[in-house]
């Protein structure tokens, strides 16, 4: 059906004659979709956001009759909803990489809680292969945190005794962690130096 006049189109369209609102349609949505690309910078979203801009225009068809000039009518419904759509889509994005950097960060500490109970497991493992009263010696200081005086007292031996202990017990473990190429890699991953 061919309509001689736009206000003769629009006001069909406005009492619902949906074949005046496909002529409509089809009148506009070339253009249209290349005013919106421009907007949006993507062929396919201006496509979804013409289909969508013109079914706003058609649940709200009973403003039509009033409209003296359409095409600034339509331009300026395409043009607030496109930047609405802009915008409700960046905040989108930023909620989503926000979210995605918060996923990050857990991982990055789960991964570095990983590291850090594989470091000391390793560590405990260097431990237990020390010989007892080394190993007694080490524990002392590392667990309870004596002075080498205090433990020398604590096990009825001489502070020397003490001290050769410790020196021994530290290059025992520093030796076996080292010989465990993954502690290498750990320590970098949590940034530390080696200290048993």
């Amino acid at each position: 059906m061919q309509l001689n006049s736009e206000p003769d189109l629009l006001f069909r369209v406005s009492q619902g004659d949906e074949a005046a609102f496909a002529q409509l349609f089809h009148t506009y949505r070339n253009r249209l979709g290349a005013f919106v690309m421009q907007l949006t910078g993507s062929r396919p979203l201006a496509e979804e956001l013409v289909q969508e801009i013109f079914i706003r225009i058609w649940e709200k068809r009973e403003k039509l009759s009033q409209v003296e000039h359409f095409h600034p009518y339509l331009y300026a419904i395409a043009r607030n909803y496109s930047l609405s759509f802009l915008k409700k889509l960046g905040r989108e994005l930023a909620r989503k990489q926000a979210w995605e950097l918060s996923i990050a960060d857990i991982q990055e500490q789960e991964e570095e809680d990983t590291a850090i109970k594989n470091f000391r497991r390793i560590i405990d493992q260097a431990i237990a292969e020390l010989p007892s009263q080394r190993q007694k010696v080490y524990l002392l200081s590392r667990d309870e945190g004596l002075r080498q005086a205090e433990i020398a007292e604590r096990m009825a031996i001489s502070l020397e005794t003490v001290k050769k202990h410790m020196v021994l017990a530290l290059r025992s473990i520093r030796n076996y962690a080292m010989a465990h190429p993954e502690i290498n890699i750990l320590l970098l991953m949590m940034g530390h130096s080696f200290h048993p």
